[in-house]
């Protein structure tokens, strides 16, 4: 179903605000205080299984804990707005969302972030580019050629899914509402599915569901997709924390990510042997095929330092589309 991207920004700032009518969910009550909490609470957002995800940070919670020495509760929070919203009153202490959801919360609550995830030892590797993909013999091999196209994307406040995207459009000349047909999938998965299925002319989203995930699941197999664009590098997924936090219990949370990664969180045992996966061949000779934790939803090797400038690509996307989902009063 195509959805126009002012419809879906007025659905998105309307979902926001109901959130921010109640309180938001699983998360601390708001009548206690975060000067000295008795525990800290950890927010992610799933995508799909949230078992899954929440099983993934159960080895950076113990380590955070162990450097904390408080007890951390982990929740997944059903959607990005909750969690903002949460951080907003200070009842969520540690987030763990996407660089958009970290450039929205810096606007509206006092958060910082203190680490990015690092998917292999290289640093700098959790860096993630937008894909434009079509399928074989489509015809298109640049953004121009997607004028009159039915052209997928994920959702209106995705980077990967839309904004670097729209921002690469425009400065080609082409207004992504009108020059085109937007449809607004909902996940990087579906965008590629439709796309291959016919319902879409071309697709933009993560380059990591092109490139591994999908092709691991079997959704996917070479010669299903060809890339016609390629982004510039968008600033990995961020550890978020509260600003309201003590400097001891910030410093905590940095030297858990700074002394402990999927490898070294085996030899702390922070997972169980059932729960442990082998390292793979990216990470190198010397770690390949080592038992590793799972170590956060992106399958991260590490967490590295990161700081607020790492995310001035998003404000400079936000700055050339003026999207609606950038804007305060959207």
């Amino acid at each position: 179903m195509r959805t126009h991207l002012k419809t879906l920004g007025l659905l998105a700032a309307a979902a926001i605000a109901l959130t921010a009518c109640g309180e938001s969910p699983n998360a601390r009550p708001a009548d206690t205080t975060s000067d000295a909490p008795a525990e800290l609470v950890f927010a992610v957002v799933p995508t799909d299984n949230s078992e899954e995800l929440l099983a993934s940070f159960e080895p950076v919670v113990a380590a955070i804990e162990e450097e904390t020495g408080l007890p951390v509760e982990i929740q997944a929070v059903s959607n990005n707005a909750g969690v903002i919203e949460a951080q907003v009153s200070e009842r969520v202490d540690i987030a763990v969302y996407g660089a958009f959801s970290y450039y929205l919360a810096s606007d509206v609550a006092e958060v910082e972030p203190v680490a990015k995830d690092q998917l292999s030892p290289e640093p700098g590797s959790g860096s993630i580019s937008s894909l434009g993909v079509t399928a074989p013999g489509s015809g298109i091999s640049s953004l121009e050629d997607l004028k009159g196209k039915d052209v997928c994307f994920t959702d209106p406040a995705s980077t990967t899914g839309y904004l670097a995207a729209a921002a690469a459009l425009m400065e080609a000349d082409i207004d992504p509402e009108e020059d085109l047909n937007p449809v607004f999938a909902g996940s990087h998965d579906v965008a590629v599915t439709q796309m291959i299925a016919g319902d879409c002319d071309a697709a933009f989203v993560a380059e990591t569901f092109v490139t591994e995930l999908l092709p691991a699941r079997g959704i996917i197999e070479d010669g299903d997709t060809e890339t016609f664009f390629t982004s510039d590098p968008i600033p990995g997924t961020p550890m978020v924390v509260g600003s309201w936090l003590s400097q001891d219990i910030k410093d905590g949370v940095v030297r858990a990510m700074e002394k402990y990664d999927a490898v070294s969180a085996v030899e702390a045992g922070f997972c169980e042997e059932d729960a442990q996966r082998e390292a793979p061949a990216p990470w190198g000779e010397d770690l390949a095929g080592s038992p590793a934790c799972e170590w956060g939803g992106t399958g991260a090797f590490a967490f590295e330092p990161a700081t607020d400038a790492d995310y001035d690509p998003i404000r400079e996307i936000c700055e050339t589309t003026q999207a609606e989902v950038c804007r305060d009063d959207a």
